[in-house]
């Protein structure tokens, strides 16, 4: 009985996946022209100071470092990655980006900013993330379900810094320092 009950669950939130799909894959193309747009406007509104940049870079350095960790075990489109974050969340480079995101709000020092960047990542992360595992169940079947339900094993693989190249993470750490640079120009030559 509780079996038939789960599946019966399992299979509404299947529907729901699949009917908030569409929305979902415009919402993940769109992630990137939306976070320059959002950027530009975060760039707007701080008034970082000295002390809410070295606290925000701090927070998101180490966002950026769950990122470089999560590049440097995926294989992507190639398997399920069980590795490194991957044993600990589905999702770790989204968590990098989410932490990125507090690091970004905190060294605005600006609440209209820190709204703007919660409301982007809100809605971009969980589009993309719900897009992604449509697309893993889809390529990976019982594979992806497994490691979902943690009934995967994790696998062990050793960091690299190549795979984590090879994944493009070093656009992300450029990104980062240019709009730590621009805060910093904003904090101390612009006020």
């Amino acid at each position: 009985m509780w079996t038939d009950g789960w599946r019966m669950v399992d299979s509404n939130l299947a529907a729901k996946a699949q009917g908030s799909a569409p929305l979902a894959a415009r919402l993940a193309r769109m992630r990137v022209p939306l976070g320059f747009f959002s950027a530009g406007a975060v760039l707007w509104l701080a008034r970082p100071t000295p002390r809410s940049l070295a606290i925000g870079g701090a927070i998101a350095a180490c966002g950026e470092l769950l990122r470089i960790w999560a590049a440097g075990h995926l294989e992507k489109g190639r398997e399920v990655t069980q590795s490194g974050p991957y044993r600990i969340t589905r999702h770790p480079l989204y968590a990098g980006s989410a932490v990125i995101a507090v690091g970004a709000a905190v060294a605005s020092a600006r609440v209209s900013a820190m709204i703007l960047i919660g409301a982007y990542v809100a809605v971009t992360l969980l589009a993309a993330a719900r897009h992604e595992e449509a697309s893993m169940r889809a390529s990976f079947g019982d594979r992806y379900a497994a490691y979902a339900d943690s009934r995967a094993m994790p696998t062990a693989r050793p960091f690299s810094l190549a795979r984590a190249i090879k994944n493009k993470e070093h656009r992300a750490v450029v990104g980062l320092a240019v709009v730590g640079a621009m805060l910093a120009a904003k904090a101390y030559f612009l006020h």
